[in-house]
């Protein structure tokens, strides 16, 4: 595995290493001990979630306010565009965001800490998405920055207007945002 910096630090790509043949392909997807080395994060992953979605579908930029989840993110089937928006007041990147293509074929996984929101979109015709995160849903913590703030200016690529949850239709602003210190 090697690690690659995104523009936020503290955000870091993860590439697999990868043996294939004409039989397919084996990689390592997770190492506890390895990922700790290569990361220096220690806490460990509780839950893991699985989603399917399709072209055009917008998932965040999701939160939790209270029991804030690291998340270790991964496209199984398909390719997205994943974003990660930094929200600790205290970061000189807050405010920010960075976005990199994860797909099936390139294999990557993006590390997002605790005290981020995070989203994604669709490209492919349908996608599957997993994630492990470092603490448990609490869906009376979870909170919904708006997808479009022009005050975070993420550059999605997108053709027309993407699917929306009614809960991410009404993401609040990052001005209003209850945010980390």
């Amino acid at each position: 595995m090697q690690i690659q910096p995104t523009a936020i630090p503290d955000v870091l790509i993860l590439e697999p290493t990868v043996f294939g043949d004409d039989r397919g392909f084996f990689y390592e997807s997770y190492n506890q001990q390895r990922f700790t080395e290569m990361t220096g994060v220690t806490r460990p992953f509780v839950q893991d979630n699985h989603s399917k979605s399709a072209r055009g579908v917008l998932r965040g930029l999701h939160y939790q306010i209270k029991q804030p989840q690291g998340k270790l993110v991964r496209v199984t089937s398909g390719e997205v565009f994943d974003v990660a928006v930094d929200l600790r007041k205290s970061s000189a990147t807050f405010g920010k965001w960075v976005g990199v293509l994860l797909s099936a074929a390139n294999k990557r996984q993006l590390w997002i800490p605790e005290g981020y929101a995070h989203g994604f979109v669709v490209l492919s015709e349908h996608a599957e998405f997993l994630y492990k995160t470092t603490d448990y849903w609490a869906p009376e913590f979870e909170r919904s920055l708006l997808w479009n703030d022009p005050a975070i200016g993420i550059d999605w690529p997108l053709d027309g207007e993407p699917l929306l949850s009614g809960k991410d239709k009404a993401g609040t602003l990052l001005a209003n945002a209850e945010v980390f210190d």
